[in-house]
């Protein structure tokens, strides 16, 4: 972690006070001036400040509904930002562990904790993700079969990890993923000759979406857990 964020985490100051106090050397790491916001620094670490040790709050890990039409950004773009929704203490230090386009739907988590989400999306852990897609046009026969065995994609050199695919009916499907290529669901559909209309995440790993739009909730021990394994 950052020795700014480390700071920003253990007070109540803002990141400009954090980041001056740090270049004045007021910041002590393991008993040695350190004036470099940027170092990075363990939680192990002793790090004083006009002398008092510092600890870090506990990380917070949140689930959430996306409505359509928001992003999953810090800040209001052409979109406003889902984080509008989240009333909760110094919310700009979240981010989102696996984005959603503007117009995709569903289950989002949230977390202060760049490792724990670094562990959702790096494409090694396989973490499975499961949406509800609507389709323009009816599925294909043999599209699941094509799905399960990995389909190239328009600018990539390897074939897509194996995909399950439930057919919910003729315009509607679920497919599961184990990893998160840039805009694959739509990507992969393009490539079996039908578009993507309608795009809804219900499940990351474990967890299971069971708030309404535009609502969320605290991950319980166990969620937060589940990805650690």
């Amino acid at each position: 972690m950052r020795l700014d964020k480390f700071v920003g985490k253990s007070t109540e100051l803002t990141k400009h006070e954090v980041t001056h106090l740090i270049r004045e050397g007021k910041v002590f790491v393991n008993n040695e001036v350190i004036i470099n916001e940027a170092t990075q620094v363990h939680e192990n670490n002793q790090i004083v400040l006009n002398g008092q040790i510092l600890k870090t709050r506990s990380f917070r890990y949140l689930l959430m509904n996306k409505p359509q039409n928001t992003i999953c950004s810090n800040i209001d773009e052409v979109y406003p930002s889902l984080f509008n929704y989240v009333d909760i203490d110094k919310v700009s230090e979240l981010h989102v562990a696996g984005r959603l386009d503007a117009d995709t739907t569903g289950l989002v988590l949230m977390t202060d904790d760049g490792r724990w989400s670094f562990d959702i999306i790096r494409p090694t852990k396989q973490c499975k993700k499961v949406y509800r897609v609507g389709l323009s046009r009816s599925i294909a026969e043999g599209v699941a079969s094509k799905f399960l065995c990995g389909v190239q994609l328009q600018g990539e050199s390897k074939l897509t990890l194996p995909a399950e695919l439930e057919i919910i009916n003729r315009k509607e499907v679920r497919l599961t993923l184990m990893e998160g290529k840039y805009h694959q669901v739509k990507r992969m559909f393009a490539a079996v000759g039908n578009r993507v209309v309608s795009l809804h995440r219900e499940k990351i790993g474990n967890i299971i979406l069971d708030v309404d739009v535009g609502q969320w909730r605290y991950l319980t021990d166990d969620e937060v857990n589940s990805f650690t394994h």
